[in-house]
């Protein structure tokens, strides 16, 4: 097992502890007898310097342990390396006595706040979410059964749970119980960080000798950037300070970026491929999206010219281009040392400092129904990985990096990276998009299929949109094993632009801006409103059914029927999402954006009617009071009725069939539901989605949500002038 030796420096603190367990000694605590089963640990602790009581004298065992006071405590205890940045959490201000400590677990990936960007420093922590932090700092994870009837396998702290069980740091509120959701006392507290500081010092791996000179590299990467060219600029500045920081570094693109803005619609990628020719980076894979023009009368036109402009390699190891004669004498099939520009290859062999380090590029076989291909194939990433890191390991290369676009944990029925971590030998470190998952630290797999224990491979993803840059510091040792490794990501929103930058993006803003003011070629009568609730008036689209919501549900619905074999049932819109009205006259471009400007892409998933109807309960819990979780619905009739408590208002969920009937939702029958991204991976607390997510019951097709309903628009329908009754509330009656 492969440790994050930079977060672990505990040899002072058990020190400390070994000296002291057993002693018969007082802790000073009025309230702390010998008696207290944590009594040797509260000692412990407090004679090593990371406890301390109240100012009456109390420890107040008994008492909850607050989110901010456990922070403060783990750091203290593992004494994890300072946060450089603030944190990102709008309640913790930097004169709250929590903020250092909470400031380095957030810089280090260990924890998240919630999805209101908040971490609540004062509310009490639960059993599950400190065991979800315990394993993040200890870095280890568990797979196996738990005896503890009270946590599934689907819940979000069962693998962090198992991993305290089968390493021994946690028996359980009872034999068969676990408690996830209950407060931890601070006696259990203390005695919980005891066992982990005990438990690290016995299994992190020793320094390296002198004799075995570590070979360190860095990885700065980005993916699903979908065109979004306005945050190349600050991408700029982030690259030129990470680079300048680190000796050796490779910079890379997850792929996807084609599609998704005016940027590509007026540029073809071309807008991006300035800004990546000037940041020199050093490979890319095909995404998906490259693949989008294939259906159009150029067919794949862009693409190649992408390819030839590129002064960096394009790789993909599991793509046939052989019968698309645009690329011919494009692809070589091979592991290239040195590249030539406008040349496609399996992967490539990069000499850094004396070492060489081998990449290969993946593309989802999801492309076929996800994109227009035309006649370029896609073949098994799992043997297609298998030869390549073969052909990559014949040349003499130990260190491998997997640049895929293949989604962290998606569909599971096609690929995904988890999956190819745990298939396929030999890979040190996969960079990936697709998924769109933000990765705030590594991912570790060191189980294969059947759960025996493989070297670690280390996974990363840095969300969407260039939002984020990621970067990755590992060290090998002289076999090509990861030794040491850290890895965060860089909000790209928090960096200056860079001038020269700057002055790139000025003639293609230029462009995109008068696009925007651009007509899609239809008149409204009267406005598609977007009422929100005032003092005299309730309604609202966080609140009630709206023309404006209907028409964007029905554009999602339509669309994503083209692109499944499934039967896709309804469609979902949080009503926070749709953020401005459109006026009566003609429609513009940027109109259509700024109803919808959160570059969301559409997403289907499959869904049990229970967990639907679990959705709608917390659409409504706040009605006739506003909530950006409100549901507009397409292809659904919702029935509620708000005077009842909440999750108890829920009447009927039913599906409208073509021929004007319905049917009542099954709670144990599955069903495709189309919606954005946000909501498909848990936005607004939708939990029972980000548990379909994480169970790879999601797809995120990558259409973005304004173009749809641009072209819904402008379809030939009939603009309604009326809500149809899909969300009816009967205590409003």
């Amino acid at each position: 097992m492969k440790k994050r030796k930079l977060f672990l420096t505990v040899g002072t603190v058990t020190a400390g502890l070994v000296a002291v367990t057993g002693v018969s000694a007082n802790t000073g605590f009025t309230d702390v007898k010998e008696t207290n089963s944590h009594y040797q640990n509260i000692l412990a602790l407090q004679e090593a310097g990371v406890i301390k009581g109240y100012s009456d004298g109390t420890f107040k065992p008994g008492h909850a342990v607050t989110r901010g006071q456990a922070a403060k405590m783990l750091v203290n205890a593992f004494e994890l390396e300072k946060g450089t940045a603030g944190t990102p959490f709008t309640d913790v201000a930097s004169s709250n006595e929590y903020h250092d400590a909470i400031q380095t677990l957030a810089s280090q990936g260990i924890i998240k706040g919630y999805s209101d960007g908040t971490f609540k420093p004062n509310q009490p922590i639960t059993r599950g979410q400190f065991s979800k932090i315990l394993t993040k700092i200890l870095n280890i994870t568990g797979e196996g059964t738990l005896p503890f009837k009270d946590i599934s396998t689907g819940n979000e702290y069962y693998s962090s749970i198992a991993a305290l069980y089968e390493n021994g740091l946690t028996k359980g509120t009872s034999a068969i119980t676990y408690s996830p959701y209950a407060n931890v006392t601070r006696g259990q507290f203390a005695s919980f960080i005891v066992r982990g500081l005990e438990w690290a010092e016995k299994n992190t791996e020793q320094p390296t000798t002198p004799e075995e000179e570590a070979f360190e590299l860095s990885i700065l990467h980005v993916n699903d950037t979908h065109a979004h060219v306005e945050a190349f600029p600050q991408l700029m500045t982030a690259v030129k300070e990470a680079r300048a920081s680190r000796e050796n570094s490779l910079l890379l693109h997850a792929g996807d970026v084609f599609s998704g803005t005016l940027y590509f619609n007026e540029f073809l990628g071309q807008a991006d491929l300035e800004f990546m020719n000037a940041m020199n980076f050093d490979a890319m894979t095909f995404g998906n999206h490259e693949f989008d023009l294939g259906g159009s009368d150029e067919g794949h036109k862009a693409l190649t010219e992408f390819v030839k402009g590129a002064k960096f390699p394009l790789i993909t190891a599991n793509v046939d281009f052989s019968k698309d004669p645009l690329f011919a004498g494009m692809f070589s099939d091979s592991y290239a040392v040195t590249t030539e520009q406008g040349k496609i290859y399996n992967g490539i062999i990069k000499e850094i400092d004396g070492e060489k380090v081998g990449i290969f590029g993946l593309t989802t076989e999801e492309t076929e129904i996800l994109s227009s291909p035309g006649s370029i194939a896609f073949e098994n990433y799992i043997e297609e990985a298998n030869k390549a890191v073969a052909a990559l390991e014949a040349q003499g290369v130990n260190k491998i990096i997997a640049l895929t676009h293949i989604g962290y944990n998606d569909n599971a029925k096609v690929d995904n990276d988890l999956l190819l971590a745990k298939n396929v030998e030999g890979i040190d470190i996969i960079v990936g998009g697709h998924s769109h998952t933000k990765l705030d630290g590594p991912d570790i797999v060191n189980t294969n299929t059947i759960g025996e224990a493989k070297d670690a491979t280390l996974i990363v993803q840095a969300n969407e949109y260039g939002k984020f840059l990621g970067t990755l510091d590992v060290s090998f040792d002289k076999n090509g094993v990861v030794t040491e490794y850290d890895g965060q990501l860089i909000e790209i929103a928090k960096v200056a632009a860079d001038e020269a930058g700057l002055k790139m993006f000025e003639p293609y803003k230029k462009r995109v801006d008068e696009v925007s003011n651009q007509e899609i070629g239809i008149e409204l009568e009267a406005p598609l409103e977007n009422p929100r609730s005032n003092e005299e008036d309730l309604f609202s689209v966080r609140a009630n059914e709206t023309i404006l919501g209907n028409l964007i549900t029905d554009a999602m619905l339509i669309k994503s029927q083209k692109y499944t074999d499934k039967e896709v049932v309804m469609a979902l819109q949080n009503g926070g999402g749709i953020r401005e009205a459109i006026p009566a006259g003609k429609v513009t471009v940027g109109q259509i954006i700024t109803v919808l400007p959160n570059g969301n892409t559409l997403s289907l998933m499959d869904v049990t009617g229970a967990e639907l109807k679990a959705a709608f309960e917390l659409a409504v819990e706040n009605a006739p009071k506003e909530k950006g979780g409100f549901l507009q619905v397409s292809g659904g009739r919702v029935t509620y009725d708000s005077s009842k408590p909440a999750g108890e208002r829920i009447v009927s969920v039913e599906l409208l069939n073509e021929d004007g009937t319905s049917t009542a939702l099954e709670d144990g029958k599955t069903y495709t539901v189309a919606t954005n991204a946000f909501t498909a991976i848990g936005g607004d607390g939708f939990t029972m989605f980000k548990a379909a997510y994480d169970d790879g019951r999601v797809t995120d097709l990558g259409l973005s949500d304004w173009e749809n309903f641009a072209e819904h628009l402008t379809s030939g329908i009939t603009i309604p002038t009326e809500t149809e009754g899909r969300i009816v509330d009967i205590a409003a009656k």
